[in-house]
């Protein structure tokens, strides 16, 4: 059977955190998958928790990074070492079905044109609720603003089987994400600028660019403990979704779409910075405040960044729109009141 299953290679980045990454390691011995190698990619930990993780899973393989890196260039550096014909990249605070990685593989051996997978995430705590970080597939607005099958901003929906036919999706939670790595080889890893949050939707965003796919896979099942790694409140989150989603509007817009796009954005961006003054909300403030200072500080950079990606692109915005919510999931959620289930 081994013989007949494509390698894969499973990259974990972590940050310390004993008990997560030994329950991790745990459901992923029950993996009824058996052609695969685990990279665990060690972002300066100071808990000593990757070396009792090589103690009792001495089948893994360990990358050391020098300083925390983030997700993204923890994810980068496990890659370089990877070997598989497809990558998955995994959240050290997961908890994995059995069956899940042979349903990823299969849907992704159907069809080459998906770059691409997603398990359905569901709660760890409660797990007849989708996660909160990608539920059952990752949708974005025009204007930059994610959401998922099963989760829009603060609301999160009961897992009822509305969502497991498998779908075309805009992106791939990078709690739980299988790759194909010579997509990977071709449009390039995470942007480690980034560092985390959003690098995964900035990633999709160049395999559509590029011409492939991204597809939910419900039949996976992967469970996920939802801020383990940076509370959904932490300033540090805040002002990395804010500043990370700006970059990735200017980096993979067509010009002529972001001339009208990107002014929609600093409006809805100053319309959440006079909100936060209004509540006394100084946390956001400073985070709107941090995250539109840094693209006007790094513009070059950004432009450079944004030059390298339209080099990859094979399709234009018009076949882009048509896979983007075309309004503001924004001005629907709090103005309208309006929820998931009547966007999809």
């Amino acid at each position: 059977m081994q013989g007949q299953e494509p390698l894969v290679s499973i990259i974990i980045p972590h940050f310390n955190g004993r008990e997560i990454l030994k329950n991790c390691l745990e459901s992923l011995a029950r993996t009824k998958y058996s052609h695969k190698e685990i990279i665990v990619v060690d972002n300066a930990s100071t808990d000593g928790s990757v070396e009792e993780a090589q103690r009792f899973f001495p089948e893994i393989h360990v990358v050391r990074n020098r300083e925390n890196r983030g997700y993204a260039g923890g994810c980068n550096s496990g890659l370089a070492r990877a070997k598989g014909r497809y990558v998955v990249f995994l959240n050290n605070d997961t908890e994995v079905d059995p069956g899940w990685l042979s349903r990823l593989v299969a849907a992704c051996e159907q069809d080459e044109t998906i770059a691409a997978v997603q398990p359905k995430l569901l709660s760890l705590t409660d797990r007849t609720f989708f996660d909160y970080a990608g539920a059952a597939g990752g949708f974005l607005d025009i204007f930059g603003y994610p959401f998922a099958r099963g989760r829009i901003f603060f609301t999160i929906e009961k897992d009822e089987g509305q969502y497991d036919q498998n779908a075309d999706i805009f992106w791939a939670c990078g709690t739980a994400m299988l790759v194909r790595k010579s997509v990977l080889d071709e449009v390039g890893a995470f942007d480690e600028d980034f560092f985390a949050h959003m690098e995964e939707i900035d990633l999709s965003w160049r395999f559509h660019l590029a011409g492939y796919r991204v597809v939910a896979v419900p039949q996976a099942v992967v469970f996920h403990s939802a801020g383990s790694t940076l509370k959904t409140d932490s300033p540090k989150k805040m002002y990395l979704n804010h500043r990370n989603s700006l970059v990735m509007l200017l980096k993979n817009y067509q010009l002529k779409n972001l001339l009208w796009i990107f002014p929609g954005r600093i409006f809805l961006e100053l319309a959440t910075l006079g909100y936060a003054l209004a509540k006394m909300d100084w946390v956001r403030v400073k985070a709107v405040a941090a995250a539109s200072m840094h693209v006007i500080l790094h513009v070059r950079l950004i432009l450079r960044r944004r030059k390298r990606t339209q080099s990859l692109r094979k399709i234009l915005d018009a076949k882009i729109f048509t896979r983007l919510y075309r309004g503001s999931i924004v001005w629907e959620y709090f103005i309208r009141g309006r929820r998931v289930q009547d966007l999809n």
